[in-house]
């Protein structure tokens, strides 16, 4: 991972052919694709990355929340663990050459997350976002405090638009992941040109 990054993950709301469709729109704009369908099976999302490979989208561009079975079987990039998932440490242990991210909420998850031998890590809720309602957002102080202190890229995520990119960016988050800023987009493609250009990349 290097430079700043758009990472997008999957609501797990939309049908998988429709998040298939847009993800093969905009492909060329975006570093990395998440599947984080909970409740996808095994085989269900073994199929999904097929179908993602079938338009096109390399599988160095795919990452797998939680299950790193199909990641290993799939032979994409790497897997996104949460709180519930198998030890980052646990991982690259049986899986060395396997990329691995940590979901982070903390200056101690991110320590945790280094020390276990996390490839990067994502920090959120930045900002209020639907998808974590009720719950206060994190705020950039404590993500600067860790980009800061922490030898591991962190990708901010959680209410982020193309309005506030700027401020992740200038808390030292090497990227961003969005979900429905671009998913539910009336047109995916502009939110896609969009969010790079507020991270300062050209289109």
């Amino acid at each position: 991972m290097n430079g700043q990054e758009l990472h997008i993950i999957s609501t797990g709301k939309q049908p998988i052919e429709k998040f298939v469709e847009i993800a093969s729109s905009i492909q060329e704009y975006v570093n990395f694709f998440y599947l984080r369908e909970k409740h996808m099976s095994a085989s269900e999302l073994y199929r999904a990355v097929a179908l993602l490979h079938d338009k096109k989208i390399p599988l160095s561009k795919i990452i797998i929340n939680d299950r790193v079975d199909v990641a290993w079987a799939q032979k994409v990039f790497g897997v996104q663990l949460a709180f519930h998932s198998l030890d980052a440490g646990v991982v690259k242990g049986s899986f060395p050459e396997m990329s691995v991210g940590c979901s982070i909420h903390s200056m101690d998850e991110a320590k945790a997350a280094f020390r276990n031998g996390a490839n990067y890590a994502i920090y959120g809720h930045v900002f209020e976002t639907d998808s974590k309602r009720g719950l206060p957002p994190k705020g950039v102080e404590e993500l600067h405090a860790i980009t800061r202190n922490v030898n591991l890229p962190i990708i901010a995520i959680g209410g982020i638009t193309p309005s506030n990119c700027h401020v992740v960016r200038d808390a030292g988050a090497q990227g961003i992941a969005v979900m429905s800023g671009v998913l539910e987009a009336e047109n995916p493609v502009i939110a896609v040109k969009q969010y790079l250009k507020s991270l300062g990349k050209e289109t």
